[in-house]
């Protein structure tokens, strides 16, 4: 029911993992959100991985702002710094930073950087116990620099056989809950070897057991293969769950679950693997692609790629796994044959196994997820019961938005049911270009159907499905959303009655945050899955769900909990965030691990509580009476900074279009004393489908300010006004695309937001600097090419500035360079490289592996404007990827950011006046330039431009998440 945006990992000092389904992710390594990291949520009501991250793109929303995306990391832990780094205090020579060794920045940044992350938190089923998962600081760059293979979309650690860069916990902490909402003293889980790296840390059903991998490093500082350990949780005693020491995990895919309270799947490495395979000096022959049936086949720039037969070989020998059933007491039993297994789900009543893998033939064009899939039910003893598909390889699927994979997908078991299958199957052959009515069919069957026994038609959808909340027989909630209007709507359905008539219970534009109505929040089932928690009041008949909102509104974002009846639409508002000075939200239900009725006068829920200056805390609050317990007290992560000063400002386009930023000053400062300042520009645009969703004020004023290790807002120390994350929304109404008039729009958002920092009287005009990562960079050297009249210099990372070098979409564009020629020329900073009079710095990781953003983006670029005598410089950061982890890459990034500020922002003595008015004159005339040359090449209309991989979006109830 909310608007999915891409999913961006982001650095978060403080976590909350999957309160319920606790498995750190194996698929999705170091998500971070501003204040919670979800694991990989084994969920038995999520559809599919896309949809998964989907659920976890929701709760960002939910959880607060995210922090600017060049603030996230891709990986915690690691110790010191193996690599020499110079004891800069931002005085070291230029001659240093171009001999290559690492800089530190100064001492007021680089100590808010240095403070020790605050731990994860997970809650035991029953929840009455809270694990505390301590991590490690920043990693050091030899960590990074291990060798890792690059195969089929991803990349892989050979010497522990998971993926590469992934995090790790350095310990768990155990405390009781106890009854008045206090925390007992901390129990130390202990009993694995020493240095032992934790991940994949997970509750038993009943959670009497916690279940993780260890992995050791070796003395060479390779890391060593994972093995799984269990651990009791009322003696936080730990012990290997094999007996032998030669079985060894593999978590390229999937790892390990649950399967009851006594046993464990787990993947293994099979033990009759042996050495890799070996590249052959002299290759059998040429590399070879055809298309000699003239098949239509767009896809993206994706990276990774596998490349020829020895990569395939590789590949195979990395992914396969055997399957292990375990028991806590010892007994192993190897079931089904050696295969890339990429997921394995239980039913809800422990009788079957949902077994997905991929298969050859392989593909050069396209990364694992769209190998062939084939997807089998088991018993739990591995007994083989049926195939449920075998889809295959899908290279053709459509760029457009909403176009997936033919054939079943979302397989999943429903979360109400012991033993019951649902799915999804496209009515369009999977192409969101072609009209159809329906668009998408929702199946159901039992794990066994009689004979001759066919799938039941559950619900037809016109628009694009998005999964489903089930509660029982008489309620579920089935989401259905398309891209291309924003529309997105929720039906009520009730599956166990046929002559019961579907109806749209909310039908509305994903872009209209004011009218989100909330999201359902789940409870969970003994066996481990998440219903739809009905709540009953005394004496009364009627059906009613707790609906958890955001509460978007002009003022900001105010969180609420409605009590609505599902049958009649009337809600009561039993809670909602202080408005005046905190921010506070509704994590988790905590009264539902009792079984039966949940009343309403004896609600229990978890609550988050934050203000401008206090950091996130955590509370039980029970009704009737809503006493609010704290059971966290976690200090300031950056006291130096407690006393900064944030404020959500207000301001209008010239065309009309109001927007928003979040204006940041340093502590103690007056304007009125201290006079303007230099003021750094922090952002990255988003697509809009109307005016009136694009100036809708999202986000709260007093949410706390979450600080990454490469945040904008680090630059208060330095006594930087800091305009974070101001609205650039580019508009397309009706059906004018959105990048039709990107540079316009672009240039007269920033304008407007430059212009109101001034006329506070916060910002000096001549010392305005913009800065961005990812579709940010795109969006920082297109202002420059286009506004050089608005700020003195620009900070880009890991951006992508050619779009003919992504010829079939990019970001939220999915014409081609061939339906859109003038739009990708238009748009691309590089075509513009000679307009670039304004210093620019270019970072970028040097093993980029986000689909768009090459590495070869910034050196193409910099050598554009080196050839044309622009003031630029280039690092490009080794072994770092899409976002920077190193500890030495990011203290490194930071003393670049900082001189670059300092030499051309702070010191900036241009004569502005001047300045302003005849550049602003040039920028107006290449704006107009822009929509003549592109009306002409069309045949009428405007230019379009814009950048980045994002993949859409689909609606889904944000507390699916817990």
């Amino acid at each position: 029911m909310n608007q999915m945006m891409g999913l961006h990992k982001v650095y978060h000092r403080l976590t909350i993992l999957s309160l319920f389904p606790l498995c750190p992710p194996p698929l999705f390594p170091s998500l971070k959100l501003s204040r919670f990291t979800l694991g990989h949520l084994r969920t038995h009501h999520s559809a599919n991985s896309a949809r998964l991250r989907s659920i976890m793109a929701a709760a960002t929303s939910r959880l607060g702002n995210l922090v600017s995306a060049t603030s996230f990391v891709a990986e915690d832990g690691g110790g010191g710094s193996n690599v020499s780094v110079n004891s800069s205090t931002g005085t070291s020579t230029l001659d240093d930073a171009l001999g290559g060794k690492y800089q530190l920045p100064p001492p007021e940044i680089k100590d808010i950087v240095d403070a020790p992350p605050l731990p994860a938190l997970s809650f035991s089923p029953q929840r009455d116990k809270i694990l505390f998962l301590k991590r490690r600081s920043l990693p050091p760059l030899a960590e990074l620099a291990r060798p890792e293979e690059k195969l089929a979309g991803m990349r892989i650690d050979g010497k522990c056989n998971t993926r590469s860069r992934m995090s790790f916990y350095i310990g768990i902490g155990i405390h009781q809950l106890l009854p008045d909402g206090s925390l007992g003293p901390e129990k130390e889980v202990h009993g694995f070897p020493d240095g032992g790296k934790i991940n994949f840390v997970t509750w038993s059903l009943d959670g009497r057991h916690l279940a993780f991998s260890i992995r050791v490093d070796e003395e060479d500082n390779s890391s060593s293969m994972l093995r799984v350990w269990v651990a009791d949780v009322e003696t936080g005693k730990a012990r290997p769950l094999f007996q032998s020491q030669d079985v060894y995990l593999n978590a390229v895919f999937d790892n390990f679950v649950w399967v009851d309270n006594s046993s464990l799947l787990v993947c293994t490495i099979p033990s009759s693997r042996g050495d890799p395979p070996k590249k052959p000096l002299v290759p059998s022959g040429p590399k070879i692609q055809s298309n000699e049936t003239k098949n239509v086949v767009q896809v993206r720039t994706f990276q990774d790629l596998l490349k020829d037969e020895y990569d395939e070989d590789l590949f195979d020998y990395y992914a396969t796994s055997q399957l292990v059933l375990v028991s806590l007491d010892g007994t192993v039993k190897e079931i089904g044959p050696p295969a890339v297994y990429t997921s394995m789900d239980p039913s809800p009543d422990q009788k079957y196994l949902l077994i997905s893998s991929i298969h050859r033939p392989y593909s050069f064009i396209v990364p694992c997820g769209r190998f062939p899939k084939r997807v089998e039910l088991w018993t739990t003893d591995g007994k083989f019961v049926r195939e449920l598909c075998d889809l295959p390889l899908a290279e053709d699927i459509p760029i457009a938005f909403n176009s997936v994979r033919k054939g079943m997908r979302s397989i999943n078991w429903r979360a109400d049911k012991p033993s019951t299958l649902y799915w999804a199957e496209t009515q369009d052959e999977g192409d969101a270009k072609v009209e159809v009515s329906p668009r998408d069919i929702i199946y159901t069957q039992p794990a066994e159907p009689l004979e001759g026994e066919q799938p039941e038609i559950l619900h037809k959808l016109d628009l694009r499905y998005g999964g489903i909340s089930w509660s029982d027989d008489s309620l579920a909630l089935v989401y259905e959303s398309w891209y291309k209007t924003r529309r997105t709507r929720t039906w009520v359905i009730s599956p166990g009655f046929k002559d019961a008539s579907p109806r749209v219970l909310f039908d509305r534009s994903s872009e209209d945050a004011y009218s989100d109505p909330g999201s359902p929040m789940m409870r969970r089932t003994p066996s481990g899955t998440y219903v739809i928690a009905k709540i009953k009041k005394e004496n009364d008949e009627g059906t009613y769900v707790l609906l958890n909102g955001i509460g978007a509104t002009p003022e900001g974002n105010i969180p609420f909990l409605d009590l609505f009846d599902i049958n009649t639409g009337s809600k009561e508002r039993i809670w909602q965030s202080d408005k005046e000075k905190y921010f506070e939200t509704v994590v988790a239900l905590m009264s539902d691990h009792k079984e039966g009725d949940l009343y309403l006068d004896q609600l229990k829920l978890l609550t988050s509580k934050e203000s401008k200056t206090e950091n996130t805390q955590y509370y039980i609050q029970s009704w009737p009476d809503k006493k609010a317990c704290p059971i966290t007290n976690f200090p300031h992560p950056y006291p130096q900074l407690a006393s900064l000063q944030k404020e959500m400002i207000r301001y209008q386009r010239k065309d009309g279009v109001q927007l928003t930023a979040t204006l940041y000053l340093p502590p103690g400062y007056d304007p009125s004393k201290d006079g303007p300042l230099p003021c750094l520009v922090w952002s990255y645009p988003g697509e809009f489908k109307s005016k009136d969703a694009a100036g809708q004020v999202r986000g709260s004023p007093n949410e706390f300010a979450g600080i990454g290790p490469t945040s904008a807002l680090l630059w208060l120390a330095r006594r930087f006004a800091i305009l974070s994350g101001p609205t650039i929304p580019i508009i397309g109404e009706g059906d004018e695309e959105a990048n039709d008039r990107y540079v316009e729009q672009l240039v007269a958002s920033a304008e407007a937001a430059v212009e109101e920092v001034i006329q506070r009287g916060v910002a000096h005009p001549g010392k305005i600097a913009v800065g961005g990562h990812s579709y940010g960079a795109f969006m920082t050297a297109n202002l420059l090419a286009h506004a050089p009249h608005i700020f003195c210099c620009g900070i880009a990372r890991s951006g992508a500035y050619n779009r003919t070098l992504t010829p079939f979409g990019f970001q939220n564009e999915d014409r081609t360079l061939w339906e859109a020629t003038s739009t990708y020329v238009e748009m691309s900073p590089f075509m513009s490289a000679n307009k670039i009079k304004k210093p620019i710095l270019l970072i970028h990781g040097e093993e980029d592996n986000n689909p768009g953003t090459l590495t070869m983006q910034s050196d193409r670029f910099f050598n554009a404007l080196k050839g044309h005598g622009a003031l630029c410089r280039l690092v490009v950061l080794p072994f770092e990827s899409h976002g920077y982890a190193a500890y030495e890459s990011i203290m490194h990034v930071l003393w670049e950011t900082d001189r670059w500020l300092q030499k051309y922002c702070v010191s900036n003595a241009s004569d502005v006046g001047t300045e302003l008015d005849a550049c602003k004159c040039d920028a107006n005339k290449d704006v107009t330039d822009s929509e003549n040359k592109a009306a002409a090449a069309s045949g009428g209309g405007d230019p379009e431009l814009e950048d980045f991989e994002h993949q859409g979006f689909h609606p889904v109830p944000r507390s699916l998440l817990w």
